[in-house]
């Protein structure tokens, strides 16, 4: 019994010595330019360099929020939820470099359904994290490292999402229009802000029986490319803040409800999408702790025995996460998510 418990020991030891090699390694980068250019023409030859870069590089990511999951303070490290996403890193760890090279389109097939696995056993890590996050609160007012450590994870969580879909994409026999994989080409701001902001207000309705109007500026045959996932995220998330606001705000009031305005600009350098609304605004004493993943407006406390997967537990209101990770989102490819409040009238 003590033999086979040491032989486990050493196993263990073995695989995390493995871990930390692979995390020490330097990750690579991918632009949008360069992921468009690669992709436009999704060729075997592509097909076979992009899962031989992946096979690669995703260990290099994984690896690294695996150590990081495994050395938080505060004793995050140790709970539940946390460790439970440590342990999906892991497996995805260990699929991953256990998979033989990459040789030809039939070992490209398997390793495809290999990463395809993987994004279905990481869909719930936000949530998850989420619930470690907000047991900690409980305990410690602000821990900065735990803001800097979450922006880290789930900036490279972007990062690794973004590749394997881009991949998975590029094999899609009927691929969408004037699109490059997982990124489209000419991308309507105006569209994509009109579908985000139809989703907001449905919340709304549902939460509240009615939704403020959305009233949208900007050049309809303007494009430009970019994700649309990406972009529906974060207008969603920014025009839900602002419906909730206007609507918590004169709910029992007998003025006409101010609608939310939107206004896109085509620049030189930048493609800006302004969200206003006359919600009230907050302190300036606020402004500093939105991007915090322990800041919330609401009181509601995150149910650990809820289905984490599931779109029902979405609500008008979350849980301190919209906002920075909105804001990864424009980071990710170099843009940035800025708040500008008028105490008393609105963002």
């Amino acid at each position: 019994m003590a033999a086979r418990v040491k032989k486990a020991f050493e196993s263990v030891s073995l695989f995390m010595e493995e871990v930390h090699r692979w995390g020490c390694l330097k990750q690579r980068g991918v632009s949008l330019r360069h992921m468009m250019e690669f992709g436009s023409t999704p060729s075997p030859q592509n097909l076979l360099i992009s899962a031989q870069f992946l096979h690669k590089e995703l260990p290099i990511r994984i690896a690294r929020r695996a150590i990081e999951l495994d050395t938080l303070p505060y004793g995050l490290s140790h709970r539940p939820p946390v460790l439970k996403v440590r342990d999906w890193y892991l497996d995805s760890f260990h699929d991953l470099t256990s998979f033989p090279e990459i040789n030809n389109m039939n070992d490209e097939k398997e390793f495809t359904e290999m990463i395809k696995a993987i994004k279905v056993k990481h869909k719930n890590v936000v949530p998850t994290m989420a619930l470690g996050v907000q047991q900690l609160k409980i305990a410690y007012e602000d821990p900065d490292e735990i803001d800097q450590f979450l922006d880290r994870f789930y900036m490279s969580r972007i990062g690794i999402s973004m590749l394997m879909r881009q991949h998975v994409e590029l094999r899609n026999p009927n691929p969408r229009p004037n699109c490059v994989g997982f990124i489209h080409t000419q991308l309507s701001p105006v569209d994509m802000v009109r579908n985000a902001s139809e989703d907001a207000r449905a919340m709304c309705f549902r939460e509240y029986g009615s939704a403020p109007d959305v009233h949208i500026y900007g050049d309809p045959d303007f494009t430009f490319p970019y994700v649309p996932a990406h972009l529906h995220l974060m207008v969603f998330e920014l025009v839900k803040n602002s419906l909730r606001a206007v609507q918590e705000r004169f709910m029992d009031s007998d003025k006409v409800t101010p609608p939310i305005r939107i206004t896109i600009a085509d620049g030189i350098e930048d493609v800006t999408i302004k969200i206003s609304d006359e919600g009230g605004g907050m302190p300036r004493s606020v402004l500093p702790k939105i991007f915090t993943y322990l800041y919330s407006t609401t009181k509601k406390p995150l149910d650990e025995y809820s289905d984490l997967g599931t779109a029902d537990n979405v609500t008008m209101a979350g849980y301190g996460y919209g906002l920075p990770i909105s804001r990864l989102y424009a980071r990710y490819f170099g843009g940035d998510l800025q708040v500008i409040s008028m105490e008393g009238y609105g963002q």
